[in-house]
């Protein structure tokens, strides 16, 4: 009975239209909204995957070997299975252009094909051509085809030439899209595509030089890929071979755009949150001005559950409403905005209404909406009967009753529980949950603190009228400071921690860059080679520092017998090859930190020393065995030392060293680091290139460059994420200015009666947002250098320091923001007459 009186008594209610609710509803559905929009964006790039997986690998299945190509028989595996057999090797290489005594140089990433490739899709080039008439060439030269980027860099044109390590090639045309051009991942140089059998002349492809193989096949159609995939694991153990299928073509994207997803759908919630806070204010001031209705309908005899029931039905239907808008919008804006966003993308996507993204954020917009209304509909239970004045909910208890409290903490522990879930990553939503409720209690404690300061301030502007004003209504909690601060400085929060996160990152890339880091990588460098390459650089008065090395690359396979996997989990070492080099004595800049190295004359079993960090995370012990596969050969060592390995230099280093007779006979390669002045940097270049044309050079500020474009790409999309907070926290001091413009009528009336012109109550007004938009950007500031530093130290271990820039430019938004919303309801209370107000007032 009770609950079909208030279902009655809400329709009634809400006859009165949505006035009153117009920013609850635009602060939920903006929210809900945008993480909508970013599931349905990941499930139509995740669909996109599944469905061109095949494409995208340039296969149904692909099987990878490092710095070798597949033996007689295990190419036989693949004949005997696939329809037909693509080979790919894919290395980096210098393209260098000879023009009269000028020479052109630029790092190239080289695929290099055979005849059946592509198995699957289309090369697109300009001009229109087949593939194989491009790669005939002409000219008596083999062609090759080249991205636009690098074309434009070494001033080339059709039918020019170039050369990759000692063979010349003619340009035949550009390479516009490569069908398989996603599952390539990060390269340091834009593409060049030539045949394999073209390179045997170039002394690219020299046993122990660095460069993978890559077997497309084309199986018969039904293929039980995760049958084949167990076959592949047992045919080729121990060969180091790493299968990847069409289930997903290109893996490190399907991660990449995983882990972004949930990373903005967690900065999205912190959007709902900044909307909470408006939702919030909206019902407390919608309820304040039920006040009178509520106690006439306690002095007719409904009981408190009637009308806290009544009220949470009203609440609940507007909700609903909110939410609807927001998943409409959310479905419907990708879809709209479909053709621009597959530009921008590097891989397919299937736009449509997906239901999943959907839900999930309905899901956080219901749980969202019921943390921040559940107490401000609790406190309708403290108006009585008796209470008939408009601010009886004004001295209710800040706390209801226990379970109110009970239920609140339910609803966040389901919030965090649900945003842990659907984001996968669990760690990540603790943090986010931790510096959202941190940043939270540090907003309510300033603003119950800027108040305090603002009671405490005002009898000393004496004299000054206008900032006297300004303080005192600061300082009255019906002004709603509480909610300026909180919504605004919650979405100036994560603005702030987005831009020093960012800033951060891109410091510990190049910031100390020409002091640490080398100008230059050498790879591919034959023993042979090493000590003309030597003289070259020791001669030269601008080279300070020459470091080289042995290298070979290996893939940890097992550990104590066991799959390494199954030891160390997931860590990033184990994902792919990792450097492995040897030597007699250790590094000079090396520390042993446990262990000892071996002996200058040692002989006996392999032994491996391992970096310091890395083994700790991995679990791994002294006397421990490791499995690494080089070249297809299983190599088992013991794990007899430990080493710091400092990484962040950009300088060289290796996660393992092993003895020298450990690696006997395997076919190698040296790489170098060299660090000089960077004015000699092109002449050292051209001098080695010319003496070695089959050394690849890697220029280390381009390789930065590349890699800061990345985290500018990132650094946006998160700012975009931050600034639906922004916005939220916007509507929500329109709300709070726009709920506020009755007191500042009458306010107004006051001062104009007692003399004011409306110059001077202006200037109060706007001091009064300037005050408050300072201290919400003062306070966000503070939470957003406090959360990038949490963020810098314990998920990305690099050093921290404030981007000022970024920083003030936080504080000056929020004193902006404030003072519009401040001002837009300010012209009209100044324009009434007092008279009018002031009777309508008794």
């Amino acid at each position: 009975m009770s609950l079909r009186l208030a279902g009655r008594l809400a329709r009634r209610e809400l006859r009165g239209g949505l006035r009153g609710f117009r920013v609850f509803l635009a602060c939920l559905a903006l929210g809900v909204a945008a993480i909508a929009a970013v599931g349905s964006v990941r499930y139509a790039i995740q669909t996109g995957l599944t469905q061109e997986g095949a494409s995208l690998l340039g296969g149904d299945a692909e099987l990878e070997f490092t710095y070798r190509f597949a033996n007689d028989e295990e190419r036989a595996w693949m004949d005997n299975t696939a329809l037909d057999v693509s080979e790919v090797v894919d290395f980096r290489s210098m393209a260098v252009v000879r023009q009269g005594e000028d020479t052109e140089r630029a790092l190239t990433q080289v695929k290099s094909i055979d005849d059946a490739y592509p198995l699957l899709g289309t090369v697109t080039l300009n001009p229109e051509m087949s593939l194989a008439d491009a790669l005939n060439g002409s000219q008596d030269l083999p062609g090759a085809v080249m991205d636009l980027a690098l074309i434009d860099r070494l001033g080339l044109s059709v039918g020019d030439r170039f050369a990759l390590g000692t063979q010349d090639f003619v340009l035949s045309a550009a390479l516009m899209n490569e069908p398989d051009g996603a599952s390539d991942g990060f390269g340091l140089g834009p593409r060049t595509l030539v045949r394999t059998r073209d390179l045997q002349a170039s002394g690219l492809l020299a046993p122990g030089t660095l460069f993978s193989t890559k077997y497309r096949l084309d199986l018969p159609q039904n293929t039980d890929l995760a049958v084949l995939s167990s076959e592949a694991d047992r045919a080729f153990d121990g060969t180091g071979m790493r299968w990847t299928d069409a289930r997903n073509g290109a893996p490190g994207i399907a991660e990449f755009v995983a882990r972004l997803s949930a990373f903005l759908v967690l900065v999205g919630l912190s959007g709902l949150a900044v909307g909470g806070i408006g939702v919030s204010a909206a019902v407390r001031a919608y309820l304040s001005q039920k006040t009178e209705t509520i106690a006439t309908l306690r002095t007719l005899g409904a009981d408190r559950t009637t009308i806290f029931q009544t009220y949470v039905i009203q609440i609940g239907v507007l909700s609903a409403i909110g939410i609807t808008i927001g998943v409409a919008l959310g479905g419907l804006a990708p879809l709209m905005l479909a053709p621009l966003i597959e530009s921008q993308l590097p891989v397919p996507a299937v736009f449509s209404i997906y239901p999943q993204p959907l839900a999930e954020a309905a899901l956080y917009g219901l749980l969202t909406a019921f943390l921040f209304t559940l107490w401000p509909l609790a406190r309708t239970e403290e108006v009585r009967a008796a209470t008939l004045f408009r601010d009886a909910l004004t001295s209710a208890r800040s706390i209801p009753r226990p379970v109110y409290v009970i239920a609140t903490g339910f609803g966040l522990a389901l919030l965090i529980a649900s945003a842990s879930w659907f984001s996968g990553s669990t760690w990540l939503t603790l943090w986010t949950s931790g510096g959202l409720a941190g940043a939270l209690l540090l907003l309510s404690l300033s603003a119950i603190g800027i108040r305090w300061l603002a009671r405490r301030g005002a009898p000393s502007a004496r004299g000054r009228p206008a900032l006297r004003w300004a303080l005192s209504a600061i300082s009255d909690p019906r002004e709603g400071a509480a909610s300026v601060v909180l919504s605004l400085g919650l979405g100036l929060s994560v603005l702030a921690a987005v831009g020093q996160i960012d800033g951060t990152l891109r410091n510990a890339i190049s910031g100390n860059l020409p002091d640490v880091a080398p100008s230059y990588f050498f790879v591919d460098i034959q023993k042979d080679q090493m000590p003309g390459f030597s003289e070259r650089l020791e001669n030269d008065p601008a080279v300070s520092r020459i470091e080289s090395a042995p290298m070979l690359r290996g893939i940890i396979s097992q550990i104590n017998g066991q799959l390494a996997r199954e030891v160390a989990g997931d860590h990033w070492v184990l994902e792919g090859d990792r450097g492995v080099t040897y030597s007699v004595l250790p590094p000079e800049n090396a520390r042993i930190t446990g262990g000892a190295w071996w002996p200058e004359d040692y002989d006996g079993p392999p032994q491996v020393s391992f970096a310091a960090e890395e083994a700790l995370e991995m679990g791994l012990k002294l006397g421990d065995e490791l499995t690494v596969n080089i070249l297809g050969r299983d190599i088992t060592a013991e794990l007899t030392s430990f080493r710091e390995v400092d990484f962040s230099t950009a300088g060289m280093g290796f996660i393992m060293s092993m003895n020298p007779s450990a690696l006997a006979g395997a076919p190698h390669s040296f790489i170098a680091t060299v660090y000089a002045e960077e004015q000699a940097e092109t002449a050292i270049l051209r001098d080695l290139a010319g003496q070695f044309p089959n050394i690849t050079a890697i220029r280390v500020r381009d390789a930065i460059d590349r890699v800061s474009g990345l985290l500018a790409g990132l650094a946006a999309a998160t700012s975009y994420g931050a600034g639906v907070s922004l916005l939220t926290g916007f509507l929500v001091l329109i709300g709070a200015a726009a709920a506020g413009e009755p007191a500042r009528r009458y306010e107004a009336a006051v001062l104009k009666t007692l003399g004011a012109d409306r110059r001077r109550i202006l200037i109060s007004f706007a001091l009064r947002a300037i005050l408050l938009g300072a201290a919400a950007g003062f306070v966000a500031l503070f939470t957003g250098i406090l959360g990038g530093w949490a963020v810098a130290t314990y998920i990305f271990d690099t050093d921290f320091a404030v981007i000022w820039p970024s920083a003030l430019g936080i504080v000056i938004a929020g004193v902006a923001v404030t003072l519009g919303a401040g001002l837009i309801f300010a012209l009209r209370p100044l324009s009434v007459r007092p008279a009018r107000i002031l009777r309508a007032s008794d």
